[in-house]
């Protein structure tokens, strides 16, 4: 049976921002991982393929649970490659748009590193690039 994505425990700011963004029903990996994640149930590592859904799976929740009082950074997600580092935060920015004060900062090689420690020192979540690219 398909739970909404209020039953899996999504928050009304976000709720408004991804009903606004088309979401109806979560994805199948997303029904899974999102409880856990907000129950803080430990490491979780999921599989699926391309289009399920798995970075508003860890988005969501990262977005809710983020505590916009808290200046230190709060989360860190590395990906392998500078178009998918720029496509989660663009989509994390699209889950944040009614969660006033969450910011969030794309850092990736090729760019130049001081603008990117200057934008780092003044955000609360950080998305890195993987070093290996």
């Amino acid at each position: 049976m398909t739970k909404s994505f209020e039953e899996i425990g999504i928050g009304q700011n976000v709720l408004r921002a991804i009903n606004e963004i088309g979401f109806e029903e979560p994805m199948p990996v997303q029904q899974e991982v999102i409880p856990l994640l907000l129950e803080g149930k430990g490491d979780i590592i999921t599989l699926a393929q391309t289009g399920t859904g798995k970075t508003a799976a860890f988005g969501l929740p990262i977005v809710q649970m983020t505590d916009t009082k808290n200046k230190n950074t709060q989360f860190l997600i590395l990906s392998p490659t500078r178009e998918l580092c720029l496509q989660i935060a663009d989509d994390l920015l699209s889950f944040a748009k009614y969660t006033p004060g969450i910011k969030i900062a794309a850092v990736f090689g090729g760019a130049s590193i001081e603008r990117q420690i200057k934008m780092i020192k003044k955000e609360f979540i950080l998305f890195r690039q993987h070093p290996a690219d």
